[in-house]
């Protein structure tokens, strides 16, 4: 791994933790009031869930950057 594909894979990890964080707001806003710690706790997961899966490559990045 290289510094191109870290910054690669953290720049889409931002973006999922941030598209879910206005995901689930939006739909606990729609239930009751916004459920903070769901809010963090998906968010946060989403942002794993994205760097395990840009380990598989990301397209962005040459291919012997990992």
């Amino acid at each position: 791994m290289n510094i191109e594909f870290i910054k690669a894979a953290g720049v889409r990890a931002l973006k999922t933790c941030c598209q879910t964080a206005i995901a689930t707001i939006g739909t606990t806003a729609l239930m009751t009031e916004v459920d903070w710690l769901v809010v963090l706790s998906a968010s946060g997961l989403a942002g794993v869930l994205s760097i395990l899966t840009s380990l598989a490559g990301l397209p962005e990045v040459k291919k012997d950057a990992l």
